[in-house]
């Protein structure tokens, strides 16, 4: 993947470079230089953001499904 990828899939999963630094404990100067001297990003990184992003969307599921069952517990 090249690093355009990479900012893209970052963006789209309102991610900085710092956070996903963080989330996957790789340095932030290791993630920060794929983008230099045409260093590819690693192999892992597009699923990685695939199972973040595929886990964010389940975790917005999870509360809402949590929010109607309070209402009607509630009712």
């Amino acid at each position: 993947m090249e690093y355009e990828e990479l900012k893209k899939l970052l963006k789209e999963n309102n991610l900085t470079l710092k956070k996903f630094s963080e989330l996957s404990e790789v340095s932030y100067r290791t993630c920060s230089g794929w983008g230099e001297e045409g260093r590819k990003v690693s192999d892992w990184v597009k699923p990685f953001l695939a199972l973040y992003s595929e886990n964010q969307r389940l975790k917005a599921l999870e509360d809402k499904i949590k929010s109607v069952c309070d209402e009607v517990n509630n009712k």
